[in-house]
């Protein structure tokens, strides 16, 4: 009975909450997506396609989420308030944002190389790696990627998927 109590002490401390003292999912969802005027929106049903001056990317929308095309912004909507629909709502618009982001400013990330001998060099579309093996690591760059090797031990890598650019750098 006291662990109960201390979870919704705990609860009540730290999750947003209707004057009903229900616990609500995060209002993410309910904000509108800005849109440059650099940036074309095409919605097609449930897919969802995004171009730019860096690129396109499509994004297929979950059953029971829908998105329309208000003024110079976008808008994710739900069919329900179940909890399945109100994460999708927010995750939808989260991805649906990342992708606008994507096409117009792109998305960077930085890695140092931290080692006695560690380096990287750029064979054409081949990352190859010296990382205190016996042999060398070669890293085929995907596409959509751009990879720069700054100095030996600093690789920048950038791409118009957030998504993507994440994967690489892992």
């Amino acid at each position: 009975m006291i662990a109960k109590q201390e979870s919704a002490i705990w609860a009540a401390k730290y999750f947003a909450t209707s004057g009903k003292g229900e616990y609500e999912m995060s209002r993410i969802g309910k904000t509108p997506i800005s849109i440059p005027t650099s940036v074309e929106v095409a919605i097609d049903g449930a897919n969802v396609e995004v171009k730019g001056p860096k690129g396109s990317l499509n994004q297929v929308l979950p059953e029971g989420i829908s998105i329309t095309h208000e003024n110079e912004s976008l808008v994710v909507h739900r069919e329900n308030d179940e909890r399945q629909s109100k994460a999708l709502h927010g995750l939808t618009r989260s991805l649906i944002n990342n992708m606008v982001i994507g096409v117009t400013e792109g998305y960077s990330k930085q890695l140092e190389l931290v080692g006695v001998g560690y380096r990287a060099a750029l064979k054409g579309k081949i990352l190859n790696l010296q990382l205190g093996f016996s042999h060398d690591i070669n890293f085929d760059i995907p596409e959509g990627i751009k990879i720069a090797v700054e100095k030996q031990t600093t690789i920048k890598i950038s791409g118009v998927d957030k998504q993507q650019v994440g994967m690489v750098v892992s």
